[in-house]
């Protein structure tokens, strides 16, 4: 199973960027822990400089952007 999390405070392009993954997620039928992780040490860990960020795996995949529906897809497929 996929470990995908979501790194922000809970502003709108972070909450904007958790919908999304869940959609991808359901709607190709992938098996993933979706976690949101709001508190700023354990986003800090990543190395990130920007909310939202995509770490999949524990790889950073994204930071400070929300990528579209088809760049997710291919992350959470391993591509």
């Amino acid at each position: 199973m996929l470990s995908v999390k979501i790194l922000g405070p809970g502003c709108s392009k972070c909450k904007t960027l958790e919908a999304k993954v869940r959609d991808v997620v359901i709607k190709n039928n992938i098996e993933a822990d979706v976690t949101k992780i709001e508190d700023i040490n354990d986003m800090m860990s990543y190395g990130i400089m920007m909310t939202p960020a995509l770490v999949v795996n524990e790889k950073v995949k994204s930071y400070g952007i929300i990528p579209k529906d088809d760049q997710i897809l291919k992350w959470l497929k391993g591509e």
